[in-house]
């Protein structure tokens, strides 16, 4: 398969913008690959293809306030920061986006907050976009955390032209996030409130969570025709073994495994045992799964619709098959479904 095969036209107004009034209330597309056949439901009625013993796989990452904005020193420039990842909490180092990027060189200092109360030193260009920052802050590590949340902004995606609302910041995180560590998040689980994850649990289906800490690499434009040369940025995972015991065990039993989400998926197909079982795993993964691909463990999943050319689409094109996904995405179009973070959803059975 070769990126131009990944190419549709996409309506922008397609793109949501905000997310549905009530979480659970979103537009559900239930696509079967035995059958071929396409319904349409809301996501609240997901809870009628799964019964008792069945397992959902739910990726506990949780968004931090990633986006900060700062003044240049001298110059007062203002400059978006972006915090990647933490690279040394003793130090304070952080791996950043800056934009302007041109205008943030080796040794020039920002500053954030009205009062100039956190600064931060350029130490090293990583790459044309990104840098090393030292932040320079006197009070605890606890404290400077909090500086942090205080001054950063909700990391919603840039397609999203408008303001940030207080709204985001509930919204644009799953309802039962937990490990902080996440700079946007597994939009599949956004569909889920509590009150369906209530009647889910009511009905016998278990719960399995893990931890994929979603990285900005995710949504990095494939720029090469040839997939196998793509190259996907790492990001954190922790699978534990409680997560592993119940996934195995329905499988054993022919239960349906159900992965919430393309980074559930690709968590789960990072650390797989030969017997095609689950495995702990704490580390790092750069897995990216594109057609022909054998998955081994979920054997259906929750996703939202995507945009062209993205490396989820290409995960959902191997589940699901590839004719499958042009007929689903064609009828998306046709039918308005709602796009990309803050869209609808697609049940795949």
């Amino acid at each position: 398969m070769k990126l131009s095969n990944f190419n549709f036209n996409l309506p922008k107004e397609l793109l949501a913008e905000f997310p549905t009034e009530n979480r659970d209330e979103s537009r559900l597309m239930v696509v079967d690959r035995k059958t071929k056949t396409i319904e349409h439901k809301l996501f609240k009625d997901i809870i009628d293809y799964f019964d008792e013993g069945d397992v959902m796989v739910l990726n506990n990452t949780k968004v931090f306030p990633a986006r900060l904005y700062g003044n240049k020193e001298k110059t007062g420039a203002r400059i978006e920061v972006f915090l990647l990842r933490e690279l040394n909490s003793e130090q304070r180092l952080w791996d950043v986006l800056v934009d302007p990027a041109r205008k943030i060189r080796i040794g020039n200092k920002l500053y954030f907050g009205d009062d100039d109360s956190l600064v931060a030193e350029v130490i090293d260009n990583t790459t044309s976009r990104g840098r090393t920052l030292r932040f320079l802050y006197d009070g605890s590590y606890e404290e400077f955390r909090q500086k942090l949340t205080e001054l950063g902004e909700t990391p919603i995606p840039k397609y999203i032209n408008r303001e940030v609302t207080p709204e985001d910041a509930e919204r644009y995180q799953t309802i039962y996030a937990k490990e902080e560590g996440a700079v946007a998040a597994p939009t599949a689980g956004l569909h889920f409130s509590k009150h369906l994850l209530k009647k889910l649990e009511i009905k016998g289906i278990d719960f399995a969570e893990i931890t994929l800490h979603v990285g900005l690499g995710t949504f990095n434009p494939v720029e090469v025709e040839d997939l196998s040369k793509h190259k996907m940025d790492s990001e954190e995972l922790i699978i534990t073994q409680q997560a592993c015991d119940v996934v195995n065990k329905a499988k054993t039993n022919k239960h349906k495994v159900c992965a919430i989400g393309t980074t559930t998926m690709r968590a789960m197909e990072s650390s797989v045992s030969s017997s095609k079982t689950l495995n702990p795993y704490v580390g790092w993964t750069n897995k990216f799964i594109f057609p022909p691909y054998d998955f081994s463990v979920a054997d259906c999943m929750v996703t939202n619709f995507h945009t062209p050319k993205s490396t989820l689409l290409m995960m959902i094109s191997a589940f699901m098959g590839h004719d499958l996904m042009k007929k689903a995405y064609e009828e998306a179009i046709k039918e308005n479904y709602r796009f990309y973070t803050y869209g609808d959803a697609m049940l795949i059975l």
